[in-house]
């Protein structure tokens, strides 16, 4: 009987062995209905998936499937905790092993400071994140390493990138560009986990928009719920160096306290994600809790290259050039 577990499964905040797991799925699968964590599992023709999509698999995300029916969600019990503690847990539970991405902004160097595990940065010569994370890996005595990006070699990373992403914007495929540069990394350094700190922004009001905006809990609302699709994009990526992207802010015991958070302690006016800044201040000095910073595309400098070489190919627009590289590939 064919079986697998891709990724990880805890209930009530207790890791189960790969076997148990399995063992515990196979006597029933309405089991995986109570497991949290990032996982695809699969026993003969039944198969279930993290509440959230996280890691890839052909089963609807939250869902347990038998044959072609759907048997049930999963939706695991979640203890009532504060903001911290939920994040505490969250991390802990991700910390046996990989490698941490830094870039040096709150939502990386809070996860750093937490999992106590090594830490990698990419970048072009000179960009912010690669000055950022050396600051904060310093300050907070972190074994970091980094990889220096070439201007070389971007293209053909765009290339490889454009057939592997499910959907093809200006914004997508620079993160994408960024995400398979990180991955490229962890692999080289022997890790096949990479621990990021996706889903911050869009939980606690991290875009610049947000300051402005008449709705923000509409649109936090919104933007929560393209997390699906931006956690698809960059797990296919890393796949291509054969790694798995975990992310804490999206354990469901976080997502469900931050939630419960109003906007109002989120946004003021210029300052955002008001909550998680508080937070990371007990755990990591105020002024790396407080600093701003800027989206890994732009600081690591492989936005600047990318309109680089559409100005270079003769384009006015990052769009025009991507789909002159899809005709291409």
């Amino acid at each position: 009987m064919t079986h697998s577990l891709k990724g990880w499964v805890e209930v009530r905040g207790r890791r189960l062995p790969p076997e148990e797991a399995i063992a515990r799925f196979r006597a029933g699968p309405m089991a995986a209905s109570e497991f949290g964590g990032e996982f695809f599992i699969r026993y003969g023709d039944c198969s279930a998936r993290d509440a959230l999509g996280i890691v890839p698999g052909d089963t609807p995300p939250g869902k347990i499937v038998c044959g072609d029916e759907i048997l049930s969600s999963v939706d695991p019990l979640t203890e009532s905790s504060d903001l911290d503690a939920a994040i505490i847990e969250s991390v802990h539970l991700r910390s046996d092993h990989g490698v941490v991405a830094l870039s040096g902004g709150v939502d990386s160097t809070l996860i750093a400071a937490l999992a106590g595990l090594p830490c990698i940065s990419v970048g072009i010569s000179g960009s912010p994140d690669l000055g950022n994370a050396e600051r904060a890996a310093r300050c907070l005595g972190l074994d970091w390493a980094f990889a220096l990006i070439r201007a070389d070699e971007i293209e053909d990373t765009i290339r490889e990138v454009l057939g592997t992403i499910p959907r093809i914007t200006p914004v997508d495929v620079a993160i994408a560009t960024t995400q398979y540069f990180i991955a490229r990394t962890a692999r080289e350094k022997g890790h096949t986990r990479v621990i990021s700190g996706q889903g911050a922004d869009e939980l606690f009001g991290g875009y610049s928009r947000y300051s402005t905006a008449k709705d923000i809990e509409s649109e936090l609302a919104r933007d929560f719920l393209s997390l699906r699709g931006q956690a698809d994009r960059d797990q296919s990526v890393a796949a291509l160096h054969g790694v798995l992207l975990s992310m804490p802010y999206l354990d469901l015991r976080v997502v469900r306290v931050a939630k419960s958070i109003p906007a109002s302690r989120k946004v003021r006016g210029p300052l955002r994600k008001i909550a998680l800044r508080e937070v990371a201040e007990q755990h990591i000095p105020k002024d790396l809790a407080w600093a701003d910073k800027k989206a890994m595309q732009y600081g690591s400098g492989i936005w600047k290259e990318i309109r680089r070489l559409a100005k270079k190919r003769g384009f006015s627009e990052v769009s025009g050039y991507l789909s002159a590289l899809c005709g291409e590939t």
